[in-house]
């Protein structure tokens, strides 16, 4: 598993590559400037803040790098190399039956697989996106890296089971008593609040590849 202390070696060294600092990355991806200063990368606490997957993303399409060569920057030094099979599957194919086990990894023949660069989860899986039902957030023929293991937290894009057999990927906006509240990524849908004991399982999207 990838490390707190690595995600954000692998963004300053992104940021050198292209002759800025940290803060110049940021802006460069629209996004806040102080969004990876030193004091952002931890709360008050001592806790570790991740930076999240979306802005990872935009930062990613603004210097034109791919997911692999970010990873690349990950490995230099903390020994992750090489590649791995990843299974892959449509996501518009999702909800249908016997794709996935009853704790969200995938299951039956309908996969296909595809490298990946470097080791973010065992049990890690893609999904390509298909149609414009997901937009703006993602389009048609982004690639999803999804771990049915990974804790979500709020703010966090996560691909959803319901017990009906329903597979969506959402925005997770809290998690409250028995109630779970998502948010639709195409803003012509409405926001899905859910009681807990209807959601099957819940997988965290660790990276979008544009």
């Amino acid at each position: 598993m990838l490390r707190h202390s690595e995600i954000w070696r692998a963004l300053d060294r992104l940021a050198s590559k292209h002759g800025l600092s940290a803060s110049g990355l940021a802006r460069r991806a629209g996004l806040d400037p102080t969004a990876f200063n030193k004091s952002k990368r931890r709360s008050p606490s001592g806790k570790p803040r991740w930076p999240s997957t979306e802005s990872v993303s935009k930062v990613l399409n603004a210097t034109n790098e791919s997911l692999g060569g970010f990873l690349a920057l990950i490995g230099a030094r903390s020994g992750l190399s090489g590649a791995r099979r990843l299974s892959l599957l449509n996501h518009s194919k999702a909800g249908g039956a016997g794709h996935f086990d009853d704790s969200g990894h995938p299951s039956g023949r309908a996969w296909q697989e595809i490298d990946f660069p470097g080791a973010l989860d065992e049990h890690a899986y893609a999904l390509k996106v298909s149609g414009d039902s997901l937009a703006p957030a993602y389009r048609s023929g982004d690639l999803l890296i999804v771990s049915p293991t990974a804790a979500a937290r709020p703010g966090d894009r996560v691909v959803v089971k319901l017990r009906g057999g329903q597979v969506m990927i959402k925005e997770l906006v809290r998690q409250t008593g028995p109630k779970v509240q998502l948010r639709s990524l195409n803003r012509a849908q409405a926001d899905r609040p859910l009681a807990k004991k209807d959601v099957l399982w819940m997988g965290r999207v660790l990276w979008a590849r544009h």
